[in-house]
């Protein structure tokens, strides 16, 4: 069995902002010129509002749509590093995002696209918030990103060494119509 079409998207919609998200908060802190790094940094907290609305859908999508079974040739063992993984994936994510609105909000910094949308910060100024904020989202990059190398390289594993159909049912991001109930 396989996923749907809107397990997919969102799979890979986040998939690809998750890592331009590495990339751009690594390349905004290198001491770029400051023009590029304001375009950046707007990027990056805008990106991060988007992520936190698609894992919050996710979630609910997930828990009214239960995954499909994995094949039985997968290991019980690989199971539990899978279930492990992708709820290490989701929890990371949720404190990515939030540890960022709260670094940013409390440290009086804008988001310009809840600016645009007249949507006020939901906290005040508070400098010792906005550091210990800065400091989890620093930490849990890091762990993130070690859980997204294990995801991917257990993508790669099943899908070009084992060939079992782990990584088909996740790919491509869109349900092929012969496929679809």
């Amino acid at each position: 069995m396989t996923f749907g079409t809107t397990a997919r998207l969102l799979h890979w919609i986040m998939a690809v902002l998750v890592i331009a998200m590495f990339v751009v908060g690594n390349v905004m802190t290198m001491g770029i010129d400051r023009p590029l790094q304001d375009l950046l940094f707007v990027f990056h907290k805008s990106t991060g509002v988007i992520l936190l609305l698609l894992i919050a859908l996710r979630i609910v999508w997930r828990l009214t749509h239960p995954a499909p079974p994995l094949p039985a040739s997968v290991p019980k063992l690989q199971r539990i590093a899978a279930y492990a993984t992708h709820l290490g994936l989701y929890v990371l994510i949720v404190v990515m995002t939030v540890s960022g609105y709260v670094r940013v909000t409390a440290g009086a910094f804008p988001i310009d696209i809840l600016d645009v949308l007249g949507i006020p910060p939901l906290l005040e100024k508070n400098e010792a918030l906005a550091e210990t904020a800065k400091s989890i989202h620093a930490t849990a990059k890091y762990t993130l990103a070690a859980l997204v190398a294990l995801h991917v390289g257990a993508a790669v594993y099943h899908g070009v060494l084992l060939k079992d159909g782990v990584f088909s049912r996740m790919w491509p991001p869109v349900k092929p119509a012969r496929d679809s109930a």
